[in-house]
């Protein structure tokens, strides 16, 4: 046995006890020897993909192939590299030689799946869990996945299917119940929707805050108790969520914790004894509270119960006089546009949402040939703002400090389109027409196969009809905008 013999069984040695610094050591030292020691190449491959070395593991495994092609090992893990630097086409490639090689490998089917599904190919994706599934029937990740890309294509009695599956081996997989959750809302089964959206705090990446006094969720009586309301999730949410505090003052004195630019705007809720700004260094005594977002679990919400009356927030009625004396210099009717969202910190779910609900001012062109009607942007952060050619837009955002300032803005409108984002809940909180231009994969909270919404009787809903199909929603938006009908859903043709 030669030195580079030795020095590679220590490192295999090594790796099987998981001293991957050791091990990776012991390869170097192998390859310094003999640069060619293709399963040096591999194993040391391996370990920088375990340990989030990227690239350096695509050009190891790339180096380990060359030298022998006849290792599904290889192939399978030079996928899994170029998948995590998002080469999902390549890393097709490479699952599909491992399989070749290995045709009993489900996780390199599950791998190829998760591949194809970036690359926006559901159908083969699905095939590709089907066939992972079927080599390995109690594969939880293999049955999650495939819920989640049948959730985006709208199939939700599929997805719960899949994610039921999913959950037997694991009935404490969060993220899997959580998405069982959004279905089950999805579809207007809330009356168990509400419950496994309660995993959304062990699923997410914050978990839910540990605080004083009891968690409430309607489950104890609060008649004569102070209890504390917690803004969490994204603007929006509080927004639309907010509708159940004066239900709860109703029964309690309640503080409202809310985010600061919330602040002057939700101050206006009726019943509320206190509203104060999220990240206050203290905060008034209470006996019990409850996150925002559980308030329809707490008041057993259902599709016949949802508390749909609006207005329930009010702008400032001098400061929407005063945007109505300037808007008053513009033609026609004064439509206000939003084109992108954005995400919550540290959360790629929401960040991939973001990605596919937002599209470009670009997109908005075809508004620009529509007669009686002037543009105001109420697009707030980065969002490029360059109109196209022949674009007016109208853009006070720099005036705009917070929500009420929106709010005043928004109520001197006669129409909000805009991509789901929160302007959206506060148009449709204000009981101002607004028109929700909504991805193939829509929100939980818009339901399906609806142009109209339970939750804001002023909303009128716009779906893509294919993934990423922005032309045709705006296609749809200029017909609706040239027959000069009525704003709201009432009364409009689906």
């Amino acid at each position: 046995m030669t030195e580079a013999d030795e020095r590679f069984a220590e490192g295999v040695a090594l790796h099987r006890q998981d001293r991957l610094a050791e091990a990776e050591r012991a390869y170097e030292d192998v390859l310094r020897h003999q640069p060619d020691h293709a399963h040096a190449l591999l194993l040391l491959g391996l370990i920088a993909l375990e340990t989030g070395q990227n690239q350096r593991a695509v050009d190891l495994l790339q180096l380990a192939v060359s030298l022998n092609g006849d290792n599904a090992v290889a192939h399978a893990g030079l996928g899994a590299g170029l998948a995590a630097l998002d080469r999902h086409a390549e890393a097709v490639a490479s699952y599909d030689r491992a399989i070749a090689l290995r045709p009993d490998d489900a996780e390199a089917y599950y791998n190829r799946g998760n591949s194809l599904w970036e690359l926006l190919r559901p159908d083969a994706a699905i095939a590709s869990y089907d066939r992972a599934i079927e080599l390995r029937p109690d594969y939880a990740k293999a049955h999650s996945n495939r819920g989640n890309v049948l959730q985006a294509l709208n199939r939700h009695e599929e997805a719960i299917a899949s994610y039921d599956r999913a959950i037997v081996p694991r009935p404490d997989a969060a993220e899997v119940q959580f998405n069982l959750g959004l279905c089950r809302l999805a579809i207007g089964d809330y009356q168990h929707g509400w419950r496994q959206f309660e995993w959304r705090w062990r699923a997410g990446p914050h978990g839910r805050p540990e605080l004083p006094g009891r968690l409430w969720l309607g489950d104890f009586p609060v008649e004569g108790k102070t209890i504390l309301v917690l803004a969490e999730h994204g603007l929006g949410d509080s927004l639309q969520f907010c509708r159940y505090v004066p239900m709860l003052a109703e029964r309690a004195d309640v503080i409202l914790e809310v985010p600061r630019p919330l602040l002057r705007l939700l101050s206006g809720l009726r019943g509320v004894r206190q509203v104060i700004a999220s990240g206050e260094e203290s905060r008034p005594p209470f006996d019990a509270w409850i996150p925002m977002m559980s308030l329809p679990l707490a008041f057993g919400t259902t599709l016949a119960t949802i508390p749909s009356e609006v207005p329930y927030l009010q702008a400032n009625a001098e400061c929407s006089a005063a945007w109505r004396d300037r808007l008053a210099a513009l033609p026609g009717r004064k439509v206000g546009l939003v084109w992108a969202g954005s995400s919550w910190s540290g959360d790629p779910r929401a960040h991939a949402i973001d990605r596919r609900r937002s599209f470009t001012l670009q997109d908005y062109a075809p508004l620009a040939a529509i007669p009686g009607i002037s543009l105001v942007s109420l697009q707030k952060g980065e969002a490029v703002r360059t109109p196209p050619a022949g674009m007016t837009l109208h853009d006070w955002t720099g005036e705009l400090n917070d929500f009420a300032d929106t709010a005043a803005l928004v109520d001197a409108l006669d129409l909000v389109i805009s991509v789901d984002t929160s302007v959206v809940h506060l148009a449709g909180a204000l009981g101002k027409p607004v028109w929700v231009l909504n991805r193939y994969d829509q929100c939980w909270r818009w339901l399906r196969d609806r142009t109209d919404s339970p939750w804001y009787s002023s909303a009128r809903l716009f779906q893509q009809r294919r993934p990423a199909d922005w032309d045709g929603v705006i296609s749809d938006v200029v017909e609706a905008l040239r027959t000069g009908g009525p704003l709201t859903v009432s009364g409009t043709p689906d």
